[in-house]
């Protein structure tokens, strides 16, 4: 006969407190809402767990307290280096306070906002954090209905669901075109990604113009190969193509390797510019001139907002426009 298997009774929290030497409501904020308790408390009641093997049911926290603890994050697709900076810092910041993020993705798919969304909803989150802006009315719709603090970002609007941090879509491709025609460039071109914000700012690039211009638009989210094969679709259009506007710095390294392998030179026979200030933008050869969007202040703020309301505060600056700048390198001389 088989004997049973031993029973292993789970820690407790008062364990937890017994071991680091602390009150039991200590060692529950120190758990729970670290930012009452000291830094070395916290160290203490972070070994007893480990020594303990302590896991803390948040589900029933949760129902205590109506929080759960965790911040819904949802990006368009995880492989977009862009918003790597944003998730970060978002993540960072709530962390500090005792929240977790989960993330979900769109894959660029605005008829799968809403499973997402409800998925996330469905999981009571205290906050959701949406790059760019809903676009579905109902939507929306129900979003405000929820209750829940949402923050949009990565844009702009005069109608968000709740809260919103980002900046002008429309602006940025105004101020690069404009970057263009200060340097005399006319016969350009366009490299962008089918999403919604960066036709914004393919419309405003044009809008500097006062025209349409030669564009070669992809799949988002863009890459090297999308970016090869752009520069060739543009130059089938224009042979004489002086400067092309890339709505991402992927895209705009595969414009650069095209351009190269046809003998191109750049910046001398070809401008590039991107988007988004990706850590190799500064490492290729030449170095590519961007866009710079303070992605870790965006999800910085965003997660500032979020815990404002989850304390009960009124935010007094809901929408906030973090800005841009455009960062001149070699690849447009």
């Amino acid at each position: 006969m088989n004997a049973p298997a031993p029973s292993h009774k789970p820690a407790t929290l008062h364990d937890v407190a017994r071991a680091a030497g602390v009150s039991l409501i200590t060692a529950s904020r120190a758990l729970g809402n670290p930012g009452l308790v000291s830094a070395k408390t916290i160290a203490r009641v972070q070994q007893a767990v480990q020594a303990t093997g302590y896991i803390p049911n948040l589900l029933a926290g949760g129902l205590k307290s109506k929080r759960s603890r965790m911040v819904a994050g949802i990006v368009p697709a995880l492989a977009v280096a862009q918003f790597l900076p944003s998730v970060q810092a978002l993540t960072e910041t709530l962390a500090a306070e005792g929240y977790q993020v989960l993330l979900g993705q769109t894959g660029y798919d605005h008829g799968r906002e809403e499973v997402v969304l409800n998925t996330m909803i469905g999981r009571q989150p205290d906050g959701i954090v949406f790059t760019g802006l809903v676009q579905e009315a109902a939507v929306r719709e129900r979003l405000r209905r929820t209750g829940i603090p949402v923050v949009e970002t990565w844009d702009l609007s005069d109608t968000p669901v709740d809260m919103l941090v980002g900046f002008s879509q429309d602006r940025v491709g105004l101020a690069v075109g404009d970057y263009f025609r200060a340097r005399g460039w006319q016969r350009v071109g366009i490299a962008t990604g089918d999403d919604q914000r960066a036709l914004q700012r393919k419309d405003g690039f044009e809008a500097a113009f006062g025209r349409r211009v030669p564009t070669a638009v992809v799949p988002a989210p863009s890459n090297l190969e999308r970016g090869r094969r752009a520069l060739a679709e543009l130059l089938a259009q224009e042979p004489g193509l002086q400067a092309v506007s890339c709505s991402s710095d992927q895209l705009a390294q595969g414009v650069m390797v095209e351009a190269q392998a046809r003998g191109l030179r750049v910046p001398q026979d070809l401008a590039v510019c991107g988007f988004g200030n990706a850590d190799f933008a500064a490492h290729l050869v030449p170095t590519l001139s961007t866009v710079l969007i303070d992605g870790p202040a965006i999800g910085r703020l965003a997660a500032q907002l979020v815990l404002a309301r989850c304390r009960g505060e009124t935010v007094a600056q809901p929408v906030v426009d973090v800005g841009f700048r455009i960062v001149e390198r070699a690849s447009t001389g």
